[in-house]
């Protein structure tokens, strides 16, 4: 049931993306004017098939216009005047676009499975147009092919929160087709583990899977770990007894990472953790802060757990201090909810992601993919992989593997049509 409670919060600014609020608004209207709930009283009026079929023709033809302003601004982004498209105008957070967005396409293909168009009392709602949106990046992703890298972030997109990927989990024979098709696979994590390990009991169902498959070893060797955001790096190793090897950061640094000073390290942290532990007493938090080489962080005394808004309420206090402080402005950072933990770390998945695509050779972010489940515009540490490629926003494992079923079918549809 819906309480006024949860309306109310999930009103609030930072738990709402503009850009899904925008078209859900669009959306709205023909709803209103074409929906007919008066027609389950009215036997005689208007079949469900020819409202839903005028309803769907609607809806269709709003998201074939939001099509062509995306267009608009992906023209803009090219000349280096989006701040004065059409889009920036009327969704003023909107970022720029890898790709193209075939939303019409999308709408169709989410219509048929989830019966938009025949819903009579419930309007289209974020998680529809949320869905119609992954549809669309991935139809113009195989559209405009290959999809080169695909980056997943891990708690509640491959596995629910605290736990690991084991090897009865369902996304395990689909990333190993991705990776038998020749995309290269990145797992962009907020853990931020030193040992190879700690991340193989994590992972361990995927990783003996990818040593048992018969997969050849230079696809084997597609799979990197990008920990701690973006500061560890390890990949598949199947000659190691963690089957991860640890890269030198040679090898995968940006240049501009490199230039990060240890000394603005340890002040951002050192700033991050005076934050958490004046949060913490002020909200009488049972927390202990935990202290990491590239995080600092505050996870719940055994026992306890702590409430979403105070989470939320830590997160943007640390987020907004440390955007004041000298060095805040010279190091990115990363504050984020983790479900009943609250981290600050070095970097962010942008970081991450554009690591991954150096390391495979300098992969487009046209021809990048990244899953996860943390999209909302603060707290939430997947927002800016979207500086980096394009995204798919998901929910839970269940959609991730969802995601890579309708991937699958949408090449088969690709393949078939260019033969």
């Amino acid at each position: 049931m819906t309480t006024r409670y949860r309306v109310e919060y999930a009103l609030k600014t930072h738990r709402r993306d503009q850009l899904i609020e925008w078209i859900k608004g669009l959306l709205a209207v023909p709803f209103v004017l074409h929906s007919q709930p008066t027609a389950v009283f009215e036997p005689e009026g208007e079949s469900v098939d020819a409202t839903a079929t005028r309803t769907q023709r609607r809806y269709a033809e709003i998201m074939r216009d939001v099509e062509d302003i995306v267009n608009d601004h992906i023209t803009h982004q090219q000349t280096g005047t989006q701040h004065r498209s059409k889009l920036k105008l009327l969704v003023p957070s909107v970022a720029n676009f890898f790709t193209p967005l075939a939303l019409h396409d999308a709408f169709i293909w989410q219509d048929q499975r989830r019966f938009i168009s025949m819903r009579r009392f419930v309007p289209p709602s974020f998680n529809d147009v949320r869905l119609i949106l992954n549809t669309a990046q991935v139809m113009s992703l195989i559209r405009n092919g290959p999809l080169e890298l695909v980056t997943f972030d891990g708690d509640v997109t491959l596995y629910n929160d605290g736990q690991c990927l084991t090897p009865e989990n369902p996304v395990i024979p689909r990333i190993l087709k991705l990776m038998r098709n020749g995309s290269k696979i990145g797992i962009v994590t907020a853990a931020g583990y030193t040992e190879a390990h700690k991340y193989y009991e994590r992972l361990y169902g995927l990783l003996d899977a990818i040593y048992a498959s018969d997969l050849p070893q230079s696809a084997k060797q597609g799979l990197i770990i990008m920990g701690g955001e973006s500061n560890y790096c390890f990949r598949f190793d199947g000659n190691v007894p963690d089957m991860l090897k640890l890269v030198p950061k040679q090898e995968w640094l940006l240049k501009e990472m490199v230039l990060w000073e240890e000394s603005d390290i340890t002040a951002l942290l050192d700033i991050a953790e005076a934050s958490l532990r004046d949060t913490v007493k002020n909200m009488r938090m049972d927390a202990t802060i935990v202290r990491k080489e590239r995080a600092v962080g505050i996870i719940p005394q055994p026992g306890n757990k702590f409430c979403r808004e105070t989470l939320e309420e830590t997160v943007l206090i640390a987020q907004k201090i440390l955007e004041m402080s000298e060095v805040g402005n010279r190091l990115p950072f990363c504050a984020f909810n983790g479900g009943n933990d609250v981290f600050v770390d070095i970097g962010d998945k942008s970081w991450g992601v554009l690591a991954c695509q150096q390391f495979f050779g300098g992969i487009e972010g046209s021809k990048t993919l990244h899953v996860g489940d943390q999209f909302l515009s603060a707290g939430a540490n997947d927002f800016k992989a979207r500086l980096a490629c394009t995204t798919a926003w998901i929910a839970n494992p269940t959609e991730t593997v969802q995601l890579l079923d309708e991937m699958a079918e949408l090449e088969e549809i690709q393949q078939r049509k260019l033969r």
